[in-house]
């Protein structure tokens, strides 16, 4: 994933675009990047590689050397970034966060002509934000070759631009998948992708671009240069996994709809005569807690916290490259509470079940620490597809994801014709799916979320909620 920050204001805007992106830091730990205009000494850059160090700590010491009106900075978990592109449009800089699936046919269809260049990055493979840039490039003016950029990309791809002239274009992807955000403030005005990033920098909510919209924002104000489309596939684990507590999208809280999804999960296994009767209903921390609060709330069990996770020197488990390092980091941060794991019957949720490779380390676990039952619960849907439009369960395979491995391993073949009956707990292969993973696993019950009931814990329009991951539905 990835998150950005700008601001412009008539006052110095480095210490906001430094607070406002290390606001993003959930969101990567790979890169970090800041770049500050002035308006008589130009561009300011600096990128960092945060995977072992985090993005306050790493960047403090350049706080000297920034100076300037305006900025845009970055967590990436992919690119170096922001780049600086001088072109036939004049010089800028630029951000991107998002996925281009068709990088390949984009430069072989746009850019094979002698005379195009790439900079490779140390894995062979093309920038994405330097493509984007190229995509922009294409075209006589900066507004069109953003417009250019949204159509050919495949995938989705959110940006700001900062001008020479100390002006930041912000773009929403084509399809909304991910948020864009204006804070207004005494001097000035910011974009970013979390919300709550600028309400403690003294911002106020101003305005949330529609898709494709893109939109000029200076220090006076910001005005809409394309207008927002009206078909929207916002993510739905923005909610469910990736947003921040505290932030907003689309007007729904993050904290507020976990709450609302527990709640719902525990309505509707009662109300099926499948709830369990256990000591403590507990979350995955951290993104699980929420959800399990929600489904003690109703449920009428005692919420507890039987491990904690241990992350003030530990990075994000999922986000190492190599599995083996994965589970060990996943491992290492969960610290148990003997007194509230020893003979109780436990019943956790999840925010998602990916691949489960950690689960059945998590399920050891507890066992080992004395637990009489573990019951595991998933705040979605199973996954069935691997995302196309963002980082999310992105892998080299469907087959990588739990529930399509055991579908397979189930039924061959012929089970990948009936996926959405798998996904259907109400179902006769509905409850073989969840047996097997029960029996694999070492839960003694699980159960997941249903679509209906995630898209009713949002509240939006569901055609406006890209549900891709679970149905296939584009």
């Amino acid at each position: 994933m990835g998150g950005f920050f700008g601001a412009v204001s008539k006052r110095d805007v480095t210490l906001d675009i430094f607070f406002g992106v290390d606001y993003h830091s959930h969101l990567g730990t790979r890169r970090g990047g800041m770049i500050i205009h002035d308006a008589a000494d130009g561009f300011q850059r600096q990128i960092h590689s945060i995977e072992n160090t985090p993005f306050r700590t790493k960047f403090e010491k350049d706080l000297h050397d920034f100076h300037g009106c305006s900025g845009i900075g970055c967590i990436s978990d992919t690119d170096p970034q922001p780049l600086l592109v001088r072109s036939h449009l004049g010089l800028y800089a630029i951000t991107t966060v998002g996925v281009i699936t068709n990088t390949d046919q984009l430069v072989a269809e746009h850019f094979s002509e002698p005379g195009h260049q790439f900079m490779a990055m140390s894995s062979g493979k093309v920038n994405s934000t330097e493509l984007t840039a190229a995509l922009i490039n294409q075209k006589t003016n900066l507004i069109d070759g953003i417009r250019n950029a949204q159509e050919l990309i495949e995938g989705s791809m959110t940006l700001l631009i900062l001008t020479e002239h100390g002006e930041i274009i912000a773009a929403r992807d084509r399809l909304g998948r991910l948020p864009v955000l204006i804070g207004k403030g005494p001097e000035g005005h910011c974009v970013s992708f979390e919300s709550f990033a600028y309400h403690k920098l003294g911002y106020e909510d101003a305005y949330e671009l529609g898709p494709r919209e893109i939109v000029r924002v200076t220090a006076d104000g910001f005005e809409t240069l394309v207008p927002a489309g009206d078909e929207m596939k916002i993510c739905a684990f923005l909610w469910t996994y990736y947003g921040y507590p505290n932030s907003n999208y689309e007007g729904v809280n993050v904290e507020v709809m976990r709450y609302r999804n527990g709640e719902i999960m525990a309505r509707d296994e009662e109300a099926r005569g499948v709830q369990p009767d256990v000591d403590f209903v507990a979350g995955v921390p951290d993104s699980g807690v929420p959800h399990a609060i929600g489904y003690a709330n109703k449920s009428g069990k005692q919420f507890a916290r039987p491990f904690v996770k241990y992350t003030p020197t530990w990075p994000r488990s999922f986000m190492p490259a190599n599995q083996e390092v994965r589970n060990q980091v996943a491992k290492m941060k969960q610290i148990p509470v003997p007194e509230l794991i020893q003979d109780k019957k436990l019943l956790f949720v999840d925010d998602s079940i990916v691949r489960g490779t950690q689960l059945r380390e998590t399920v050891d676990f507890l066992y080992e620490s004395g637990a009489k039952e573990v019951h595991m619960r998933s705040a979605c849907p199973p996954i069935m597809y691997s995302c196309k439009y963002l980082n999310f369960s992105r892998g080299n395979s469907d087959m990588d994801l739990l529930a399509r491995r055991t579908i397979q391993e189930l039924e061959g073949d012929e089970g990948q014709k009936h996926l959405e009956e798998y996904a259907d707990a109400n179902t006769e292969r509905g409850q073989c799916m969840l047996k097997s993973i029960c029996e694999k696993m070492g839960f003694d019950s699980l159960g997941y979320q249903s679509l209906d009931g995630l898209l009713e814990s949002i509240g939006l329009d569901r055609d406006k909620v890209c549900t891709y991951c679970w149905n296939g539905k584009e």
